[in-house]
C-alpha cells in the first residue's frame, strides 16, 4: 500500500514486480551515469578557456560518442526483452479466476468451482470501519491462495477498463468483447489494492480492485463458506 509522500515504488508482492523494480534501478542508473557525464561536459565547455583543435575535429570522439549509446540501448533493451518474455508466460496455473469490468464495478467468477461468482462494489465512506481506506475498500475481495500461480482472464461488459495492482506488477485492459490474460504468483499474505486504470466514465475512479492473499488452507475454507452461502 502506498504512502503519503512516498517517493518509489509499492514493495513487490510477485516475482515479477521484484524484477521490475531490479530493471527500474538499473535503468534509472545509467540514466544518472549520462546525466552526470552530460553535466560535466557542460560545465568544462563553459568554464575552460583553453580549446584544442584535435578535440574539435576527431574522428576517434565521433566513433566513441556513437558506438557508446548503442551499447548502453543494448544494455537496456537486453533485460527489458527478458521482462517482457515473462510477462507473457504461463506457468501451469493452479486456479484461473475471470474479472469482469463493468460501469463501475467488477465481478470475479472462479472458473474452477460451481457457483463461486460475486460483484465487488466500492465500500461508500459511511460504512468504512476504521482503519479502512476511502475509495479503496469494497465489499467483496478478490482472495487468492499465496505463493500459487494464478491465471487471471479479464474482459469487459460495457467499456474500456483497466485491471491495475500495482504491488503485483500488473495492469491489463479490459476490453468488451476480448479475453485478456495474465499469470502472477503472490509471494505473500497480505491485502494489496489498486483501481480501474483507464478512464471508463463519470464515477471511473469509484471501482477499486482488493485483493486479499492468504494461506492455501484458509483459501480453501473461504471457498467452501462462499460456495455453502451461495
Amino acid at each position: 500500500m502506498a504512502h503519503p509522500s512516498q517517493l518509489g515504488f509499492q514493495d513487490a508482492t510477485s516475482p515479477l514486480m521484484e524484477e521490475l523494480l531490479h530493471f527500474h534501478d538499473h535503468a534509472l542508473m545509467i540514466v544518472f551515469l549520462i546525466s552526470a557525464l552530460v553535466l560535466y561536459i557542460i560545465v568544462a565547455m563553459v568554464t575552460t578557456k583553453l580549446t584544442d583543435k584535435l578535440v574539435l575535429d576527431s574522428q576517434e570522439i565521433e566513433i566513441i560518442w556513437t558506438i557508446l549509446p548503442a551499447i548502453i540501448l543494448i544494455l537496456i533493451a537486453l533485460p527489458s526483452l527478458r521482462i517482457l518474455y515473462l510477462m507473457d508466460e504461463i506457468n501451469d496455473p493452479h486456479l484461473t479466476i475471470k474479472a469482469m469490468g463493468h460501469q463501475w464495478y467488477w465481478s470475479y467468477e472462479y472458473t474452477d468451482y460451481e457457483n463461486l461468482a460475486f460483484d465487488s462494489y466500492m465500500l461508500p465512506t459511511q460504512d468504512l470501519y476504521p482503519g479502512q481506506f476511502r475509495l479503496l475498500e469494497v465489499d467483496s475481495r478478490m482472495v487468492v491462495p499465496a505463493e500459487t500461480p494464478i491465471r487471471l482472464l479479464i474482459s469487459a461488459e460495457d467499456v474500456l477498463h483497466s485491471w491495475a495492482l500495482p504491488s503485483l506488477g500488473v495492469k491489463i485492459d479490459a476490453v468488451p468483447g476480448r479475453l485478456n490474460q495474465t499469470t502472477f504468483i503472490a509471494n505473500r499474505p497480505g491485502v494489496f489494492y489498486g483501481q480501474c486504470s483507464e478512464i471508463c466514465g463519470a464515477n471511473h475512479s469509484f471501482m477499486p480492485i482488493v485483493m486479499e492473499s492468504v494461506p492455501l488452507e484458509y483459501f480453501v475454507t473461504w471457498t467452501s463458506l462462499m460456495m455453502e452461502d451461495a
